[in-house]
């Protein structure tokens, strides 16, 4: 007698995430804070943005969404106690805000939950148009009326491909090669939260995710 094998249930997306990211700080490059390093001038201001190309959480779409965030990283970027200011495309639905805030927030487990984990507080939430553009590796930057502003582009090796990191101990794309790039400028300005900042020449990454988690 054949004995029936049972199939193994599939496992549900909770998230599948497909996109680009822009980020840029005060550091010099490369960014230590990628390798588990202490920042270059103590602190770390940043920002960080992505694009949604394709993205689903627990069967809400949110293909063609934009985040973007500033944050101040007070010491070592694995000790944790961010503090950040959110923004999400104003054109959004509450579905697709509430949706991408449990993800980011760490809510739904994963990858992003163990980043989740480095951020003390979240100061606001705000909705705002945004403008991530990404082409021919330039990465363009607005968020707002000018709140936040960043362009950067990537470092690129001697066949004129990109610079790549990966690998390292610390990514806000985990599991995605970043593109080791630098800022012309990064200008931040929402001084109602203490958040205002500009810097020249300073450390950009780039990058392209698939981001996936089943449960």
């Amino acid at each position: 007698m054949v004995l029936a094998q049972e199939t193994p249930a599939k496992a549900d997306v909770v998230y599948h995430l497909q996109g680009t990211l822009l980020e840029a700080c005060s550091c010099g490059t490369l960014c230590p804070c990628w390798i588990g390093e202490d920042p270059d001038l103590g602190t770390c201001s940043a920002v960080i943005a992505y694009h949604f190309d394709k993205g689903e959480i627990r069967g809400v779409d949110v293909s063609g969404v934009d985040m973007a965030a500033a944050a101040f990283i007070p010491g070592n970027v694995l000790a944790g106690n961010w503090r950040m200011v959110m923004f999400i495309d104003e054109k959004a639905s509450d579905d697709q805000v509430n949706a991408l805030l449990d993800a980011y927030t760490g809510k739904l487990g994963g990858p992003l939950e163990d980043l989740a984990k480095l951020i003390g507080e979240v100061v606001a939430v705000e909705r705002a148009p945004i403008v991530h553009e990404l082409h021919e590796g330039k990465g363009t930057l607005r968020v707002g009326d000018g709140l936040i502003s960043s362009t950067m582009e990537p470092y690129r090796g001697p066949d004129g491909s990109t610079t790549l990191l990966v690998n390292s101990v610390f990514s806000t794309i985990p599991g995605s090669p970043a593109w080791v790039s630098k800022a012309d400028n990064t200008t931040v300005k929402l001084s109602k939260y203490g958040f205002e900042w500009s810097f020249d020449g300073r450390n950009a990454i780039q990058g392209v995710y698939d981001m996936k988690h089943t449960g």
